[in-house]
This record gives structure tokens, C-alpha cells and sequence, in this order.
């Protein structure tokens, strides 16, 4: 069977996951995928410099997604990528983070089996690990971490997700797309026994021009994305590991943390 990276091998889709944003922490594979693509169906907040890679001539369509606000549901999305496979076309799904943590691609890899097409996928640097790296803050660590888990703070019914033992000492907890509900992630938390003192670091646009590490506790989460202003793309990470970071902030942060606590 020819390779699916094989540009006469026509009418497949390729997942490719295009990390956090920074064009340099692409796969090499997904590079090759994206140099031989004839439509790139893409999400929001991609690096221009990243659809540039693709051949002029290859159709890109903009998938993005907001908040309360999507371009086009994802069983249109779903339709329009087979459809486009089913007219001969190689198409690249293009996806920030990876594919398959938080990106649907799970459910995009069922429409085109479903439909008998071929498919491939290209993991990416997850948003988690990419940011992380950036503010040099390991999300395990010997003497502070040994668990970590991801969660999306935009769940459907927050307050009935089980997030219990998920954070607290020992553990790392990274939440994704949580700007605007991390007052009620916070009281959540809380509620769950997680400790008002916890540190918590905000990462936000990761890779990315203008990005920030922001630190504060638990309690001040709210408050503080308030008083910052932070805005999406942002990851949030739960755990002492938090403490190791490299936060532009410094201790200006456990000063009002600790006003909020006192």
C-alpha cells in the first residue's frame, strides 16, 4: 500500500496537529503533509506562517471556532472535509495543539471511516506541553508532581464534572479553554478540597507573540485573569510544580494573592 504522505495517492484526509502556535514546533511530517495538500481546512489562531506552507494554490477554509460563536457546527465541518476527500482532493485538517486532546479529532476520524475514506493522523505539541516548556514549568517533577491531568473548563455542565483528586498536593491539573469560566473552576476546586493556597499559573497565548506566564493561588485565580486582563488562548495549571515557574510576574503575584486570602 503507497504511503498516505505519497502525493499520487489522491483523495485522503490528514489530521495534522500545528501545536501551540509557534510555526517552528511543527512536525516534520506534518510540514511534509501540508506541502502536498490540496485543501487545508483549518482552525482559528493558525500561524499565517503555517498555512504558508501549504502550496499557493491549495484552498484553505477557516473553520474557527469561538466561544458561543462557530463558524460552521462540527457535523458541517464533518461533511465538508468528506466531501472535498470524495472529489479526489488530499486534504489536511489542520488543527491547533493535537488532534486528538480537545480537538475533536476523534470525532472527524469517525465521519471520514464512516463515509469508507482513508485517513490519516498527524499528532501535534499539545498546547499543555508547548506552553509549559515556555515558562519553563515541568508539569511532573520527582519531588512535587508525580500525576498530571488535563480537563476543558468549557465542559457541558461543569459543576456535575467529576474532577475529585485531580488536583491537590502531588498532582498537576491542567485546564484548557477555562478563561471564562475560572471563577467557577476556582470555586469548584475548592469546594473538591483543593487547598484556597494552591498555587496556580495562567499561560497565556503560548509561543506566541505577547505571551505571558502570570502566577497567583487558587483563590485569586478569578481576580487575577480579571485584573490582568487575560484573554484567550490560555491554559491554566493547578500544582506546587506551579512555584518552578518562569513567571513574568514574580512574587508581585503571591503579595495580592495573599491580600485576597488574608
Amino acid at each position: 500500500m503507497p504511503s498516505l504522505l505519497d502525493p499520487t495517492t489522491r483523495g485522503r484526509v490528514i489530521l495534522v496537529g500545528a501545536g501551540p502556535g509557534d510555526p517552528g514546533l511543527l512536525t516534520v511530517r506534518a510540514v511534509d503533509a501540508l506541502r502536498i495538500a490540496d485543501v487545508v481546512v483549518h482552525d482559528g489562531l493558525i500561524d499565517p506562517r503555517v498555512l504558508d506552507l501549504a502550496p499557493p494554490a491549495a484552498h484553505r477554509i477557516s473553520v474557527a471556532k469561538r466561544r458561543a460563536r462557530h463558524t460552521l457546527p462540527q457535523e458541517s465541518i464533518n461533511a465538508l472535509i468528506v466531501a472535498h476527500v470524495k472529489a479526489g482532493a488530499i486534504v489536511v485538517r489542520l488543527k491547533g495543539g493535537d488532534p486528538f486532546i480537545f480537538g475533536r479529532g476523534g470525532e472527524e476520524v469517525e465521519a471520514v471511516r464512516a463515509a469508507g475514506l482513508t485517513v490519516e493522523v498527524i499528532p501535534g505539541v499539545s498546547a499543555a506541553l508547548g506552553c509549559a516548556a515556555e515558562a519553563m514549568l515541568p508539569l511532573t517533577h520527582r519531588d512535587w508532581s508525580s500525576a498530571v491531568s488535563f480537563v476543558t473548563g468549557q465542559c457541558k455542565g461543569l459543576k456535575d464534572q467529576d474532577w475529585s483528586g485531580l488536583a491537590g498536593k502531588g498532582r498537576t491539573l491542567v485546564i484548557y479553554m477555562g478563561v471564562a469560566t475560572c471563577p467557577d473552576i476556582a470555586d469548584k476546586l475548592i469546594a473538591d478540597g483543593v487547598t484556597p493556597d494552591m498555587p496556580v499559573a495562567v499561560l497565556e497565548k503560548g509561543t506566541l507573540p505577547g505571551h505571558r506566564a502570570l502566577r497567583t493561588l487558587l483563590a485569586d485565580l478569578g481576580p487575577m485573569v480579571e485584573r490582568e486582563r487575560v484573554g484567550s488562548p490560555a491554559i491554566i495549571v493547578v500544582g506546587e510544580v506551579v512555584m518552578l515557574a518562569d513567571a513574568e510576574d514574580k512574587m508581585a503575584a503571591w503579595a495580592k494573592a495573599a491580600e485576597v486570602l488574608a
